[in-house]
């Protein structure tokens, strides 16, 4: 693509993107170049539609950017950077980890008037230093999960049948010595195929194993300011909104796709056809992994229309990832993580 047709596409592009109308020629002659005619730049917005990087929605009418324009435009700014912000920074501190992880979901939401994402993190690739059991009233039990990096997650149990407290902190005991120094995902395995089916652990707790694992295997997406993408035309069809707010509710396929995108560290935009579910097709994910201890953690984003101010979201998503990384360097042994 040569100069000129580079610098009408994305005069175009960023027409396209304030008022959500097709453009004209005439308009980008007068506000982007005075010099050339209307006639000279139609040709150059027919070259771009011949080649895929426009489209004309019907006859007289003037021209939108295809997602392949869009792909062109967003790798031509260089990568983010990490750098100073005048955005308050976030805090761990008001409400624990899970508190945090939710307020982050809904900064994202506010800051670009998006659908704000973020996808808590695994335990799959954590190894297991312990196990406890802490009786409760009734019959429950409080299960607390410690990682050999000091992370921890708590959730409630339930016992069936109820057991007495002592059998309770038993079980735990046995249960850190058979997971001790394994990794979830190990465990997972070692559940689906035991080595002793009869296992007087297995026979005698299985409840509480099944129970556990589930929330090893478990995963949190938090999901702020779904109804903001009624506020972009795009999604003014009810149709295109319904197909999309039902992707929303299927977290745990939408969490599938997150942790698919958190394989790459960094930032990555995902544009319209690029998405694997139809419902999205008419969005952009813009994404960016969170870091502990130089390790891909988790990833948070935003869920847009493809008409987007993609330089300014790209930098509150790039920001916001690293205020995550930055608060979590600084939590130690109290990090809770949600279940």
């Amino acid at each position: 693509m040569d100069a000129r047709h580079r610098d009408v596409l994305i005069a175009l592009i960023r027409e396209y993107i304030d008022s959500a109308e097709p453009v004209g020629s005439r308009l980008l002659a007068k506000r982007h170049f005075p010099s050339l005619s209307p006639a000279t730049i139609r040709n150059v917005m027919a070259d771009l539609e011949e080649t895929g990087y426009l489209a004309q929605p019907h006859t007289s009418a003037g021209r939108v950017p295809t997602d392949k324009a869009y792909r062109f435009y967003v790798d031509s700014f260089p990568p983010p950077q990490p750098g100073a912000t005048s955005r308050e920074p976030l805090s761990t501190r008001r409400s624990g980890i899970e508190g945090f992880m939710e307020r982050t979901s809904t900064h994202l939401s506010q800051a670009t008037r998006m659908t704000g994402l973020l996808l808590a993190p695994p335990l799959k690739h954590t190894t297991i230093a312990r196990v406890e059991l802490m009786p409760l009233e009734d019959d429950r039990a409080l299960a607390v999960l410690v990682t050999d990096a000091g992370w921890v997650t708590v959730h409630a149990l339930t016992m069936d049948p109820p057991l007495p407290p002592d059998e309770i902190r038993k079980i735990g005991r046995e249960l850190t010595r058979q997971f001790r120094d394994r990794t979830v995902q190990g465990i997972l395995d070692m559940e689906v195929s035991p080595s002793d089916p009869l296992d007087e652990l297995h026979t005698r707790a299985r409840s509480i194993t099944e129970q556990i694992v589930g929330l090893l295997r478990g995963r949190t997406l938090y999901i702020s300011g779904a109804t903001n993408m009624l506020d972009h035309p795009e999604f003014w069809n009810l149709e295109t909104t319904r197909q999309l707010l039902r992707a929303f509710e299927h977290k745990e396929r939408f969490a599938d796709l997150m942790a698919t995108l958190a394989e790459d560290e960094g930032v990555r935009v995902t544009i319209g056809e690029e998405n694997p579910f139809t419902e999205m097709r008419e969005c952009t994910l813009i994404t960016s992994t969170y870091m502990y201890r130089d390790q891909v953690l988790g990833i948070l984003g935003v869920v847009g229309p493809r008409r987007l101010p993609y330089p300014d979201i790209i930098s509150v998503v790039n920001e916001t990832a690293h205020h995550v990384t930055d608060a979590l360097s600084r939590v130690r042994q109290d990090l809770y993580l949600p279940s």
